[in-house]
């Protein structure tokens, strides 16, 4: 189990940066050492705070980081981008606010669809050769992108979301990942938080980017609950928390498609890290593993609302009609 650090960055609230430090520190001592960030976010500040940590502890910390998503001038927009010039760019600079010589998972974080995924990873394999990143990564792709990219060079991880509410992955990505012998890394585990019983009304999220989200708002909010009710339900029977029973479910069911698995569940407290972990003790039953499958078809609202198919491979599927 790895450890999202964009939780650090004040979408779901703010922490001190104290806490921060104190957060990835308590992840490492516990063994949870592989710790996933991004350029974009808080415009390279996470970066700088796993950096700062970094520094003291690189010998225990397998860091992987994304680039391919800019944002504009006045901070208002975000735009994919991924020519050659400024992933060589982002890259150098992810080294430097990193405070690393090289970054062990380079992940492409969003596909512009008008660039051929053949040149995008036929630059990030220069970085492999120069020394500069140890393995490469794709975030939001669609099978035949993984296939293609594979060609060109050894990828290591797809990452994206997938989680109990989440599963449009298991079509065509999970397959073809699992068929090549690549690993997958969920974010967004728990569902943005959700799948912990945490949220129980739109008001809790004024603060932070989830209110923005169609699962996250009004009546969507208050019949997706009854999801937080299984999980509850199923965790009494376990002596556990829901988001055990979430985390468990997702290895059970990377298991029963033969994938390897390292979702990066985010937080910033400690205490809930000590949860995460705590998951890999927990074996479902069959019954429950049904009864947990069967949610996401009830599901109300998009898992991403961001009408764009170089934003997720589910608008990207649709577009081609895979």
């Amino acid at each position: 189990m790895g450890f999202g650090a964009m939780a650090l960055t004040g979408v779901y609230g703010y922490s001190s940066h104290e806490d921060d430090i104190a957060t990835l520190n308590h992840a490492l001592d516990i063994g949870v050492t592989f710790i996933d960030t991004a350029d974009i976010y808080g415009d390279g500040r996470n970066e700088l705070t796993v950096g700062e940590v970094a520094k003291h502890r690189r010998d225990d910390m397998t860091i992987a980081t994304k680039v391919g998503i800019s944002r504009s001038a006045d901070g208002k927009s975000v735009r994919v981008i991924n020519d050659a010039p400024y992933i060589r760019k982002a890259v150098d600079e992810s080294l430097g606010r990193l405070s690393v010589d090289v970054i062990d998972l380079l992940y492409l974080h969003r596909r512009d669809i008008s660039i051929p995924i053949e040149d995008v990873v036929g630059t990030m394999s220069e970085l492999v050769s120069k020394g500069k990143v140890r393995h490469l990564g794709l975030s939001e792709v669609i099978a035949p992108e993984i296939e293609a990219a594979q060609a060109v060079h050894p990828i290591a991880a797809i990452q994206s979301e997938w989680s109990v509410w989440s599963r449009d992955v298991e079509e065509h990505v999970v397959p073809a990942a699992a068929a090549l012998g690549i690993g997958f890394v969920p974010y967004s585990p728990l569902g943005r938080g959700f799948l912990t019983g945490t949220i129980s009304n739109a008001q809790q999220l004024h603060d932070d980017w989830r209110g923005s989200f169609s699962r996250f708002s009004g009546d969507a909010l208050a019949i997706n609950q009854a999801i937080v009710t299984t999980l509850n339900t199923v965790a009494k029977k376990y002596e556990a928390t829901a988001a055990q029973i979430a985390l468990s479910w997702l290895y059970a069911t990377a298991e029963r498609k033969g994938i390897a698995l390292a979702p990066i569940p985010g937080t910033r407290k400690k205490h809930r890290i000590d949860e995460n972990i705590r998951s890999m003790t927990v074996t479902l039953d069959l019954d429950d593993m049904c009864a947990l499958d069967a949610l996401a078809a009830d599901v109300v609202g998009e898992r991403c609302d961001i009408d764009d198919p170089n934003w997720t491979s589910q608008r990207r599927e649709r577009l081609i009609s895979i």
